[in-house]
């Protein structure tokens, strides 16, 4: 009994997801749609656009796409590296509220920072870089700096880049910051960014390993019917691995040049 309540809980929670109601409203409009219009053309083209929204929306196809990108990073196995002698952790967003005079560090970019830390005091290297404009007012890097100073990082090790504002930005801020190329770069970021990231800092540096942070991707788990409902977390995902794939292949046409 108790397994069904639970398996009932997670069917109720799926169908009161706002995807899933604006999915389930655009189902009751193209059958309204079909009945009413004699030329089904506009009707066809909603039903495209419904099953292209279904896809997007629910989590085999998100994994999908996440496993995709964090693919090279996932059959890996991450292994502590004594031989590192900086550790780089690119921030992954931040946002203000203004009411109270702040900026906040996004849910990835804390993540990230705590990857770094567990890192550095399983490996205490010579420098832990943090580096990341971001949209907020104040510098990702410099929030990051904080944080990694409260949790035990020592500030003298510590080096900022508070200018850099995408990806190949930061490999190339970070490149003004060591003239040796050859130095063991222990790289943290998010895994779907990783591919990305690694190919712009090996531009610059010889010795670069990648330290992927989190995933996107997880393992099917949980109720199996309501993967298959329509769900804002997937189609935040989905959204994520467009934008990251859309990345990739404008930095590789921007190479070309």
């Amino acid at each position: 009994m108790l397994v069904f309540m639970e398996y009932l809980f997670d069917l109720i929670k799926a169908i009161i997801d706002p995807v899933f109601v604006i999915f389930l409203l655009l189902v009751i409009s193209l059958i309204v749609f079909w009945r009413a219009s004699k030329n089904k053309t506009g009707a066809l083209v909603l039903l495209l656009a419904m099953v292209l929204f279904y896809a997007a929306s629910i989590f085999p196809v998100a994994n999908y796409l996440c496993r995709y990108l964090e693919k090279d990073y996932i059959k890996q196995s991450i292994v502590v590296d004594h031989n590192t002698d900086v550790i780089i952790v690119l921030g992954g967003g931040s946002y203000d509220i203004n009411y109270i005079s702040k900026t906040f560090p996004a849910s990835s970019t804390v993540v990230r920072l705590a990857y770094a830390v567990d890192y550095y005091h399983k490996n205490p290297v010579k420098y832990f870089v943090c580096s990341g404009k971001g949209p907020g007012k104040a510098p990702e890097g410099e929030m990051m700096a904080r944080m990694a100073v409260s949790l035990g990082v020592p500030k003298e090790k510590i080096k900022i880049d508070s200018r850099s504002v995408n990806t190949w930005q930061n490999a190339a801020e970070i490149n003004k910051m060591f003239g040796n190329k050859d130095i063991n770069i222990g790289l943290v970021t998010s895994a779907f960014h990783m591919k990305r990231t690694e190919r712009e800092f090996k531009k610059y540096f010889n010795n670069v390993s990648p330290l992927p942070a989190d995933y996107l991707y997880a393992s099917p788990m949980g109720n199996p019917v309501a993967r298959y409902i329509p769900q804002a977390e997937a189609l935040y995902k989905t959204q994520t691995a467009f934008r990251e794939i859309v990345a990739r292949i404008w930095y590789l046409i921007k190479g070309l040049f």
